[in-house]
């Protein structure tokens, strides 16, 4: 707060000047600013039309922003950004992924923003520091402003206790007492429903750059062989993990979860949105997931309502053979935003700073971030947003029918200690009266054993094909198109060095040793 407190003049000047000289605005009317955002809530829709955001940054900026949301999918995010950079049709302003970034970059079609930040001191000082450019930075020029995204280690294994309860089973330790409760929690009926209608894991396919193969959500059981993630970076022996022996034992592991039939069949299917709807509906006992995303009032309401009995609880990942044990990796995430050369061309950028400044001021961080005071929030004594105390308890900034008001929040969040104690308020359960905190849980999550990874996000990217053979290899193996053997397993990974995945482990390698990574 104290540090927030002693930019505000300058944030006041920057707005005032940058108001009055408006280099590169249309002339006698408004700058129109695209903006596609990623949604802070996916399963909400976006700000109404008559938003007072709108107007604020229409009134007092001269900016008339024009707003679509990003797909929830991060695959489909990734087609629309690149397919819209080989059209040369990307926003003004818009969120990127690391890989579509690096990739755009090449294209040419996003520009540098290094003459953007003095623009913005505010919002520089708080979002964009030395390692925030260093991310963004390629050949010498910043690409992209890269603010603090999703907080580190904020997922964690989640288990049904009541289940366990029901059942008369202890909490796994290790990969073998998790298989056994997973068939318990498939076959022996812990909801009581008298149906075959429940499974051991749940889970769906989030690949991202640093966690390749089938993604996050399968990554602890990778951990208990030691292979979590894209990339080892340990100095004894770093590189791609899928090209070391522990990652074939780790796909037979989860290929006997899948024969076994314990894991819900649609992992192969579901997106974020399905797999979420499906924990509050009961269909599995064990998961990895988000902290807020679990617990946060809105998101933890659905399941409250179906199962105000039920309980779910945090618990370590399991141990491998080996005595390994990792809820998966975790790097310094940033969010990125990109502004097109289009833009610059056009001379927006010095509105798009104007726009991101004001965000970033008091007015602009508050109400992004938790809507009107005295109608969605309050502050209390310490300055933190709080619902106590609002006219209307209906309109809380946390309640489910709000979000719409607040999607844009991850543009103004930084990771402030307001933000923590405002963003997981606790909380009583509506249907079932728990005291729930997200922040608790936040705390418990990070206290596990994690593997850390920084820098593994920053890695070169495969070339698609290698990508594709990659991931559909691992696909095939799993679902039985191919026999998962040792032979099969190594005549796979000959092909995949033969199109580039020995070259790929090298140059990740030689990167990592060249930013510091290997440790």
């Amino acid at each position: 707060m104290k540090k927030r407190l002693m930019l505000v003049v300058i944030a006041a000047f920057v707005v005032l000047f940058t108001t009055c000289s408006k280099k590169g605005d249309a002339a006698g009317g408004p700058v129109t600013i695209e903006l596609w955002y990623g949604a802070a809530v996916t399963e909400a829709g976006p700000p109404p039309a008559d938003w007072k955001v709108l107007q604020i940054v229409r009134n007092r900026l001269n900016i008339n922003l024009q707003l679509s949301a990003l797909p929830s999918s991060e695959v489909d995010q990734d087609v629309k950004i690149n397919a819209s950079a080989a059209g040369n049709t990307l926003p003004d302003l818009f969120m990127v992924r690391r890989d579509p970034f690096i990739n755009i970059i090449r294209v040419g079609v996003i520009a540098p923003v290094d003459e953007l930040y003095p623009l913005m001191p505010n919002r520089t000082a708080l979002h964009y520091d030395d390692d925030s450019r260093g991310f963004t930075t390629v050949n010498g020029r910043s690409f992209g402003l890269a603010s603090p995204g999703t907080i580190a280690k904020n997922e964690g294994v989640l288990i049904r206790k009541d289940w366990l309860d029901k059942l008369g089973i202890a909490i796994p330790v290790t990969v073998d007492d998790y298989l056994e409760v997973m068939r318990a929690f498939t076959f022996n009926d812990p909801n009581g429903s008298g149906r075959a209608d429940t499974w051991g894991y749940g889970a769906f396919i989030e690949i991202n750059n640093f966690e390749e193969g089938i993604g996050r959500r399968f990554d602890p059981f990778f951990g208990a062989f030691g292979v979590a993630g894209t990339w080892n970076l340990s100095r004894s022996d770093p590189g791609l993990n899928v090209r070391k022996p522990a990652y074939f034992d780790a796909l037979v592991y989860i290929k006997k979860m899948i024969d076994e039939r314990v894991i819900d069949p649609n992992w192969i299917s579901y997106g974020k949105d399905d797999f979420r709807a499906a924990w509050k509906q009961g269909r599995f006992g064990i998961m990895r997931e988000q902290n807020a995303a679990f617990a946060a009032e809105n998101n933890y309401a659905p399941f409250d309502k179906n199962f105000p009995q039920g309980e779910w609880i945090v618990i370590d990942p399991p141990k491998g053979p080996a005595g390994l044990q990792s809820v998966g990796v975790y790097t310094q995430a940033y969010r990125i935003y990109g502004v097109s050369a289009k833009a610059i061309k056009d001379g927006k950028g010095p509105a798009i700073a104007r726009l991101l400044e004001w965000m970033t001021s008091d007015e602009g961080y508050f109400l992004l971030g938790w809507g009107e005071e005295g109608v969605n929030y309050v502050l209390d004594k310490d300055g933190v947003p709080t619902v106590e105390g609002i006219p209307d308890p209906l309109k809380g900034f946390t309640r489910p029918e709000m979000q719409v008001y607040t999607q844009l929040r991850n543009m103004v969040y930084y990771n402030s200690e307001v933000e923590l104690l405002a963003r997981y308020p606790t909380y009583k359960a509506p249907t079932s009266g728990k005291t729930m905190s997200a922040l608790t849980v936040l705390y418990d999550m990070q206290s596990r054993p994690w593997t850390a990874n920084i820098g593994g996000d920053a890695l070169p990217a495969p070339n698609a094909d290698l990508k594709r053979f990659y991931e559909q290899g691992v696909i095939e193996f799993l679902t039985g198109q191919r026999a998962l053997n040792r032979g099969n397993w190594n005549a796979w990974l000959a092909d995949f060095d033969r199109l580039g995945g020995e070259a790929w482990d090298k140059a990740g390698i030689a990167a990592a040793e060249a930013g510091g990574y290997i440790r």
